[in-house]
């Protein structure tokens, strides 16, 4: 719910920060204080349109912040959707600024949004009902939603949506297959041709890395060569010099020769024996890597050529050896698919054909129970109309026929008759303003404990009817707040006296300026308030008394 609603330079108002309770919240004060303009900065706030006129004067910008804690599940899902930064206790903090310029920025929970993101949320948050809004109940395409709403058993709706889902899957297939046939010899000679290219390549995971690793091999193998040669001549020797074998080798002739005359040279003679062992593999290793440089003329040439292909191929099919061989299985896969198409086309129109008739069947028990759900709503508003003296009123839910949807076939519309003999017509070719909040708030009436929107706003839902329609249609307030939070603006005495809270709109001129200010109302301000309603000009005593029953008995 709406729990607080901060407003800097918003046209009169300086700056209000306004508190919200759970339950009916209502907003009353003179004509002109401010109540509309209250009600523009909300709308403001939840994505709709805005002017920079909306900027006070003076002003170089303008700000609305709106805090909403304990938002339902949907509404978080939808943010987390969006790319909303997640609170831990459920709570929306939303903010638009508008600058003198006309420009304006939001942020939902510190993240920057989009305006028609923050819209998208606002929707999910709060129902603006007043004498110029363009209400969700002129638009049919909200009457199905309104209608299910009234019901208890979700499980029609939800058996219908799976098998619709299923039926546009199978129809997505279907498509895919029945491509056009030039399309598919053309996607098969690509298919082929790209086959043809991976396959004769024969990549092979690692060797990429391999083939780089030799290429440097390659081109430093002078340089190992030399170091090679080096360690073969210090051990072999040549003409000029004896090398390490031969000196060790004419060491051990010597300390052989004297080792029966000192028996501790013996040892000598094992070191040295080791040595040269240790001499020898070390010849013998430094041979080898001489020989593995023995590259054949080309070879250099070879890998280069070997390496371009696998960048090629890499730039069309994946940077990798995995990623070329996964497009390659994915690509055979795709040629086989289009190959027998035409016997899986057979097989997949059967499935359509039986996903299809079960679609159908679940949407005509849909329609089923929205026909009961239709007939209890028109009895059921119509009860709701009469308690708000508007006992001429007729109310139909006209269900028709439609194209299969993801909300089954039916389209529902609202239509009303406002005096007898005439025909229902939509909403929206007949009703004023203030007839379209008490049918809205009857129909909100109904579905309170199913609606999923937490807070709902009536601005001057009492335009034009009397004090005893007004006390009535503060009752049905009453009722809803105790599912949803209501904010009501209101001139009537009637309906403020049924409050939980009482906001009281007032405004003052200082220094040439207009201020509008917000006060939440104890007990006996709240007396002076409805006295003053309901009196005009002057507070009597018999006004307060009056007051003061009106707030007693609620």
């Amino acid at each position: 719910m709406l729990t607080n609603l901060n407003i800097e330079n918003i046209a009169v108002i300086e700056k209000a920060d306004i508190t919200f309770e759970n339950g009916l919240n209502v907003l009353t004060g003179e004509t002109g204080a401010g109540k509309s303009i209250l009600v523009d900065a909300i709308n403001a706030v939840l994505g709709e349109r805005t002017s920079r006129e909306l900027v006070r004067h003076g002003a170089e910008n303008a700000s609305v912040s709106a805090v909403f804690e304990n938002v339902n599940s949907l509404v978080m899902d939808k943010a987390r959707e969006l790319g909303i930064a997640d609170s831990d206790d459920d709570t929306l903090i939303i903010t638009r600024r508008i600058s003198s310029q006309g420009k304006s920025t939001c942020r939902v929970n510190g993240t920057p949004a989009t305006v028609s993101m923050v819209k998208e949320l606002g929707s999910m948050l709060v129902n603006i009902h007043g004498q110029h809004d363009s209400q969700q109940l002129l638009n049919d395409a909200f009457h199905c939603h309104f209608l299910d709403m009234t019901g208890d058993d979700s499980s029609f709706l939800a058996e219908y949506q799976k098998a619709f889902k299923e039926l546009v899957s199978i129809r997505k297939r279907l498509k895919a297959l029945t491509a056009d046939a030039d399309t598919k010899d053309r996607r098969l000679e690509l298919l082929d041709y790209q086959i043809k290219e991976l396959t004769e390549a024969e990549i092979k995971i690692g060797e990429r890395e391999e083939l780089t690793a030799k290429r440097d091999l390659v081109l430093n193998s002078q340089s190992i060569a030399n170091v090679m040669h080096q360690i073969n001549s210090a051990f072999n020797g040549d003409d000029d010099t004896e090398g390490v074998l031969g000196v060790i080798a004419t060491l051990m002739k010597s300390v052989s020769d004297i080792s029966a005359l000192d028996e501790k040279s013996k040892q000598l003679y094992d070191l040295l024996d080791s040595l040269g062992d240790n001499a020898e593999r070390i010849k013998d290793a430094a041979a080898a890597r001489l020989a593995e440089l023995d590259f054949s003329e080309g070879e250099l040439e070879k890998i280069e050529e070997r390496l371009d292909l696998i960048y090629r191929l890499g730039t069309k099919y994946g940077e990798t050896e995995e990623k070329m061989l996964e497009y390659l299985d994915s690509a055979e896969r795709e040629r086989n698919s289009i190959v027998n198409s035409d016997e899986e086309l057979e097989k997949l129109n059967a499935v359509y054909d039986t996903a299809y008739d079960a679609t159908l069947k679940a949407a005509q028990r849909l329609s089923d129970y929205r026909r009961r759900l239709a007939d209890k709503l028109e009895s059921d508003v119509k009860e709701q109309l009469v308690f708000l003296d508007m006992p001429k009123i007729q109310f139909v839910v006209n269900m028709e026929r439609g194209r299969l949807s993801s909300n089954g076939y039916d389209s529902v519309e609202f239509l009303i008759s406002t005096n007898p003999g005439e025909p229902p017509k939509p909403l929206v070719k007949i009703a004023s303003g203030g007839e379209l909040s008490r049918i809205m708030l009857a129909i909100k009436n109904i579905i309170a404990k199913n609606d999923s929107v937490d807070t709902l706003i009536f601005d001057e839902i009492d335009t034009g009817v009397s004090g005893r329609a007004s006390r009535k249609i503060g009752l049905k307030l009453k009722s809803v707040s105790e599912h949803t939070q209501v904010i009501c603006v209101t001139h009537s005495a009637q309906i403020a006296s049924v409050a939980d809270a009482h906001l009281l709109i007032s405004k003052e001129y200082k220094n040439d300026r207009t201020y509008t200010s917000v006060k939440a109302l104890d007990f006996d301000e709240r007396k002076n308030e409805l006295a003053r309603i309901m009196g005009g000009l002057e507070i009597t005593d018999a006004l307060l008394q009056s007051a003061e029953e009106l707030l007693l008995n609620n």
